[in-house]
């Protein structure tokens, strides 16, 4: 069994018995004598992590092969996924092109703005700051402002600092009456030193010897269990938990990586609320990294899927660009803009129409010399026939 408990320190935690309905629960990690000793068995996870970091290397490279052009959209599409999934997860649901206008603002391209929407924009500002942080050591200072830039223009919580209340700091669910109890965080009294351990464990070197690229996927389901089980501020710790996450895989590696972390896990949010919720009654974390290594990869995978997608799309327009005709180019492009995921419903002769603006014999015609190229297939018959993208 592997410990990173000398990299974290020890404080000893006298534990006292919670009761919720008079029942005698679980104590929380925190509240266990050896906290913050994370162990874990590094054999049982010893083959997600080397899948994960050739997964990792190959979609950066597939990444760096695109033109600037295709390189800049590649990155938007991923940036506005993960701040409006993130967003999703904690049921905060905010515009798609809010966010995008934010996240073209932010990396400067021209007609572009900062949403009127302060939570759009803030979704935007915390994956693009966390992203520009990638490869500078992690500071209450950089938390706070992290905290500040996603939770802009909210007058009701304490921005760009730890939560200071006396009350219990829990995750509840049900309803009122029948709530129910998930998890209870250390005292706001006990998370500026919480915190300052974290940090420094966070900056310090690999563990054991393990090269900071193999030691990076480890190093990003540690920091987010570590954060969120002290859940430092009033509100926001989910989104800044993953953003934690996103960093550490980065500097792991070198370089900014894209990993669809927010969308893998809204995906499949109960299996997330459950991993989370036994990995914060013990210090024996292997589960919790088996888990999070998948999510993960599922995220690598999206994003694999993305380049992909963004490499079928620029040799397409190599190839058909000079071929078609501008209508019909306008809705190939239309349809691009649906992302990997395709063109919901399929393409039909009406969508056609209102894309291209044409009357239906013409849309018809377009359909039929589009499938003929090859460029489209045919899905249904009669009034359900559909076209999809083939290239």
């Amino acid at each position: 069994m592997m410990r990173l408990g000398a990299l974290i320190g020890s404080k000893l935690i006298i534990f006292e018995p919670i009761t919720l309905d008079n029942r005698l629960t679980m104590p929380y990690n925190w509240q266990l004598h050896d906290w913050p000793h994370f162990r874990f068995d590094d054999s049982v996870i010893e083959h997600e992590v080397i899948e994960m970091v050739h997964l990792v290397g190959k979609t950066h490279g597939m990444y760096e092969g695109l033109t600037d052009q295709f390189r800049d959209e590649t990155l938007i599409n991923a940036l506005v996924e993960e701040a409006v999934k993130t967003s999703e997860i904690e049921g905060e649901y905010v515009s798609r092109k809010d966010v995008l206008s934010s996240v073209r603002h932010n990396l400067g391209f021209e007609n572009s703005h900062h949403s009127d929407d302060h939570r759009a924009r803030g979704a935007a500002d915390l994956v693009m700051l966390s992203r520009s942080d990638w490869n500078k050591p992690l500071s209450e200072q950089m938390l706070h402002a992290w905290h500040n830039a996603l939770l802009q223009g909210n007058k009701d919580i304490a921005l760009g600092r730890w939560r200071t209340h006396s009350e219990p700091m829990q995750v509840i669910s049900g309803a009122l009456g029948q709530e129910r109890v998930h998890f209870e965080a250390p005292p706001s009294r006990e998370v500026p030193g919480e915190m300052s351990r974290l940090i420094d464990w966070y900056n310090g070197k690999p563990s054991h010897g393990v090269s900071p690229m193999k030691y990076a996927p480890i190093k990003s389901a540690l920091v987010h269990i570590y954060f969120e089980s002290i859940h430092p501020y009033e509100d926001g710790n989910g989104r800044i938990g993953r953003a934690l996450s996103q960093k550490a895989l980065s500097e792991g590696f070198g370089y900014p990586v894209m990993v669809g972390l927010s969308p893998a896990i809204e995906a499949k949010k109960k299996e997330y609320d459950a991993a989370l919720m036994e990995a914060q009654s013990t210090l024996d974390v292997t589960s919790w990294l088996q888990y999070f290594l998948g999510v993960l990869k599922e995220g690598i995978l999206t994003t694999d899927a993305m380049v992909r997608f963004t490499l079928k799309k620029a040799s397409f327009f190599d190839t058909y660009g000079e071929s078609l005709n501008e209508r019909q180019l306008k809705v190939i492009r239309r349809v691009f803009q649906e992302g990997h995921s395709g063109f919901e419903g399929g393409l039909s002769a009406r969508k056609y129409m209102a894309i291209a603006k044409c009357p239906k014999a013409t849309a018809t015609r377009d359909l039929q010399y589009l499938h003929q190229q090859g460029i489209l297939r045919v899905v249904g018959a009669g009034r359900s026939t559909r076209y999809e993208l083939i290239y």
